[in-house]
């Protein structure tokens, strides 16, 4: 037995296949459930799996899964472990040629997809070249559309398959694909070996304690540990640490909760009627909404179950970190940092916030290096964080971008991440932002998760994003694109300064406002930084914005 994400879940069934393994409640508030042990999760993957190699999907190709939250999404992933074909996870928010995109760049041999999204999939399938097979799931109905060339009912496809696993050998070098969101820039797929996700993704079979030292001892810790934990990963399992939580529930012998879609009303009802113990959500986007339902409608739901509420992919502004605490003040408020590159990084510090900087504990693969020169950065200098050991093996399709992300020292592989930050004397890391997005104003470097954090903290904003846009005098300045509370008075762009001036330097004070009504995000909640440019420079849509400039960039107002 190696560490093979598939092998280390069958062993895991084995040990504990009557305990329910997965709950799917039906959305929105219908009632409709479906609750699956280890043992008929297991079975309904291996049916799947069949079905795959059947229609002649073989191991090492590629399989798209563009599905809503649901048990076919587990199963699906599931599946493709078990046959050794590698899983790849589809923004089901793509447009048609961004959906062409992605399948031909990733190779998709069979693609996995929601009815809903038929007429999508039949206009970019017959796009990819190498696409042969579709597997459409979702209730059938009058009102669905017709399937397109050379697809397979969901039903049909768990029909034809055998519940019997019977699978060729596997190995922990077993390829997964994450796509990144492509929010700033077209998606890249990252390569992960099963082994190196398993380690740096899952904690090694204990996100609260040691690593495994050997694949058997998993379901050895499983079998001697008892049930009672629901982890209920809300986020699109498209997003890849949605998918990591869940397996992570599963790698540890408990139950994973799920809805199709979020609604903040309903994620409470359901934390209430199933006891979760833990539930993961991606920054203020999402914790937003749950924090106006604790305040309203669900404002007596029972959260007597829950010990932690984290944010991954996304920071928890301090602002809403303090709303939480004060309506959940008995659960653990975690703002975890991780990329598809990288898997975990570490943890924010409670003092973690507007006055000090987004400061992280790090595991002990994390490290800030000379973006130049790839060696260990001194405390107090800036550079790029960086992990090595177990790390993905490069972009797929990609040879110029792996050539520039991954390197290799001392003879372990490394990743270099697009965050820059410094690290202290103490071995806090502190993260400026991301160099992609990073406003050079007048030879200053201004990055926008900081002036967003600052823009969070006024009472009648309810969410930011901040954008350099061109400057003839300054090369850049720094723009801000806001969402209003309900019902909260217009913003003018002096009222924003004058607030941002108790919290920032001078010249990280916005020099622009707009105001937009949605902010845009992706369906994870992660900032989608190319409108937020585009709408701050007046070529995008900003759904009825108004609009403000200041010219006042004299010296003495940029320090």
């Amino acid at each position: 037995m190696e560490y093979n994400l598939a092998d280390l879940f069958e062993s895991v069934v084995d040990a504990v296949w009557d305990r329910e393994a997965l709950v799917y409640v039906d959305h929105p508030g219908t009632g409709a459930e479906r609750r699956l042990t280890y043992a008929e999760l297991d079975a309904a993957a291996n049916r799947i799996a069949h079905h795959l190699t059947g229609a002649g999907i073989r191991p090492g190709e590629h399989v798209g899964i563009q599905l809503y939250n649901g048990v076919e999404y587990l199963q699906t992933v599931l599946a493709c472990l078990k046959a050794r074909v590698v899983p790849v996870n589809v923004n089901y928010r793509y447009v048609e040629d961004e959906l062409a995109y992605l399948y031909r760049d990733a190779d998709l041999a069979a693609l996995v997809f929601d009815a809903e999204f038929t007429d999508r999939v039949a206009t970019a399938a017959p796009r990819a070249g190498t696409l042969r097979h579709l597997v459409r799931a979702g209730a059938p109905g009058a009102g669905r559309p017709a399937a397109p060339p050379r697809c397979v009912e969901f039903e049909e496809a768990e029909a034809s398959g055998s519940p019997e696993r019977g699978f060729a050998p596997r190995s922990a070098d077993d390829l997964f694909i994450i796509y990144t969101g492509g929010t700033t820039g077209m998606p890249k797929g990252v390569i992960w070996r099963q082994e190196d996700l398993f380690f740096a993704g899952l904690f090694g079979g204990d996100p609260g304690g040691t690593p495994i030292t050997r694949p058997e001892e998993l379901a050895e810790r499983v079998a001697a540990g008892g049930a009672g934990l629901t982890f209920f990963p809300v986020p699109p399992l498209m997003h890849g640490t949605s998918t990591l939580t869940a397996f992570i529930a599963l790698d540890c012998g408990q139950r994973v909760a799920l809805h199709r879609k979020y609604v903040p009303e309903e994620v409470l009802r359901t934390i209430e009627k199933e006891k979760v113990s833990s539930v993961s959500l991606v920054g203020d986007a999402m914790l937003r909404p749950l924090v106006d339902a604790l305040r309203g409608p669900s404002r007596d739901t029972d959260l007597s179950s829950l010990f932690a509420l984290s944010s991954s992919g996304a920071i928890m502004s301090d602002t809403v970190r303090e709303e939480l605490r004060a309506l959940m003040p008995n659960v653990l408020l975690l703002n975890n940092f991780g990329s598809s590159e990288s898997g975990s990084n570490g943890r924010a510090t409670d003092d973690s916030g507007p006055a000090n900087g987004f400061r992280l504990h790090v595991n002990s693969r994390t490290r800030v290096v000379d973006p130049a020169t790839l060696e260990l950065s001194a405390p107090g200098a800036p550079g790029r964080l960086a992990q090595h050991g177990h790390v993905p093996l490069g972009y797929y399709n990609d040879p110029a971008k792996t050539a520039e992300t991954f390197f290799r020292r001392d003879g372990e592989r490394w990743v270099l991440l697009g965050d820059m930050a410094t690290v202290g004397e103490d071995g806090i890391v502190t993260v400026l932002g991301r160099g992609s997005q990073c406003i050079n104003t007048g030879g200053e470097k201004v990055y926008p998760e900081e002036v967003e954090q600052a823009l969070k903290a006024h009472p009648d904003v309810y969410d930011a994003l901040v954008a350099g846009v061109p400057d003839p005098v300054w090369g850049s300045r720094v723009a801000a694109v806001v969402q209003l509370r309900d019902g909260a008075k217009p913003l003018d762009l002096e009222a924003v300064q004058t607030h941002c001036r108790t919290r920032l330097a001078g010249y990280k004070v916005p020099r622009r406002l707009v105001l937009a009504d949605p902010i845009r995000r992706s369906p994870t909640g992660k900032a989608d930084y190319r409108w937020a440019r585009s709408v701050a420079e007046g070529t995008g849509d900003g759904d009825g914005d108004s609009d403000s400039d200041s010219d006042s960039d004299s010296d003495s107002d940029r320090v």
